[in-house]
């Protein structure tokens, strides 16, 4: 098999809040005088077992409730860069929550602050480079959305994208149209979840209401062959995270996950991370266990590598630099 680690990847979705491992918590949790609902760290980790995504972010909120200064968002995201280093990752794009903290009385500021430190801080000493992507939370009001974009509208210069996650089932992309709208009046890159708990008719609002350049998740596309077939067409890139789908019951297993399918469908599939503290395992993880259960070719992990670089939002000579990498690695053959 191919070497996984010296394989240049992408990590295109991730959430840096879920990268919160319990001995992170805790330790932030000690430092700001918060109460967690745990008594100690096994507790915690033996409390990830989750029926569906909302049972996930239920724990996944309370998580948060540590994060209160520029420094922890800035030692949060330092930590996943290391993490995502060790995998082999060159590049990341990474999704927050303003409104998970801002609603806490956090300053939007001391958010984007702290992360855009570490970030920096990874470009200069791990060749990571980056870019930064604020997610509205779908599951409250299209009102609180559009004042969050406003406040954002300061930090262009820092963040690049929006996108959407939280609770899907019940909140469909349509519900944000005007939001998505006058982010990319404004200059912002779109991507949004869908088809992960929703059903493949979000897939389609993504796209022709929010015009969305990237769909995170959209595994149930291929309950729909018009739609997969458009997607194809479009290589509309898809960024699916395997162990978060068996985690939240989304496929009964790893063995059941439908990537290698969508791959030989031709659709623009790579993999990612998602919530890595919660659902076991970061991008290296993730790849080899997807490649292991579902019997991958080198030449389909190779294919994801590249995938993952063509879906992101870098220049094309950045782009080009990355696969030519790949190309290198694939001639040394297996690692």
């Amino acid at each position: 098999m191919i070497d996984l680690r010296a394989l240049p990847k992408a990590e295109l979705h991730l959430h840096l809040e879920g990268t919160l491992e319990p001995e992170m918590m805790f330790d932030l949790a000690a430092r700001n005088g918060v109460r967690l609902p745990f008594p100690d760290i096994a507790a915690a980790r033996n409390a990830y077992v989750f029926d569906n995504l909302q049972s996930f972010l239920d724990i996944y909120y309370a998580g948060c409730s540590v994060l209160l200064q520029s420094q922890d968002f800035a030692d949060l995201t330092h930590a996943y860069l290391q993490r995502a280093r060790a995998d082999g990752v060159r590049h990341v794009e990474v999704f927050f929550d303003p409104q998970t903290h801002t609603d806490r009385g956090v300053p939007f500021a001391a958010v984007v602050d702290g992360i855009v430190h570490a970030l920096d801080d990874a470009r200069r000493d791990l060749g990571i480079t980056s870019r930064l992507i604020l997610c509205f939370l779908r599951h409250l009001s299209p009102e609180a959305a559009m004042a969050t974009l406003e406040t954002a509208l300061a930090y262009r210069s820092d963040i690049v994208g929006v996108g959407l996650d939280s609770s899907e089932a019940g909140h469909p992309p349509s519900k944000f149209t005007e939001v998505f709208d006058r982010a990319r009046a404004e200059g912002f890159v779109t991507v949004a979840h869908a088809g992960e708990e929703g059903p493949p008719a979000y897939i389609v609002e993504a796209l022709d209401l929010l015009h969305v350049q990237r769909v995170d998740h959209g595994v149930r596309c291929l309950e729909d062959p018009a739609l997969v077939e458009r997607l194809v067409a479009d290589q509309v890139p898809l960024t699916v995270c395997p162990l978060s789908n068996v985690m939240l019951r989304v496929v009964p297993t790893l063995a059941d996950h439908p990537l290698r399918r969508m791959l030989e469908l031709g659709l623009n599939v790579s993999v990612h991370s998602d919530d890595p503290a919660y659902f076991g395992g970061y991008l290296g993880k993730n790849l080899a266990a997807t490649a292991s259960a579902l019997g991958l070719s080198d030449d389909q992990i190779v294919q994801l590598a590249r995938n993952s670089f063509r879906s992101s939002f870098l220049a094309p000579v950045e782009r080009d630099s990355h696969l030519t990498e790949i190309e290198a690695v694939v001639a040394r053959g297996p690692g």
